[in-house]
């Protein structure tokens, strides 16, 4: 992944950024550790789709394995505090 200094980011401007990101996701350098991550629109949407489709599959798995118990909220809280 790109890097860039946060000092070269408030010399220049946005436009560090609007160059740097067009390569893919940029860490951001403060005070020699990488301590931002930024992403283009693009690139985060691509991820939350990602994470969406990957719960999606966790969730239907856990129905076929029967891990899902159907009942009213405060019978499965009654269950979960018990454990």
């Amino acid at each position: 992944m790109k890097t860039i200094a946060a000092q070269e980011i408030k010399r220049r401007g946005i436009s560090a950024i609007d160059e740097a990101v067009a390569e893919g996701p940029v860490y951001v350098i403060r005070n020699n550790q990488p301590k931002y991550v930024i992403l283009s629109e693009k690139d985060y949407d691509s991820i939350l789709s990602d994470l969406a489709e990957a719960r999606l599959a966790a969730s239907e798995n856990d129905l076929k394995a029967g891990r899902v118990k159907r009942g009213n909220s405060k019978k499965l809280m009654a269950e979960l505090l018990k454990s």
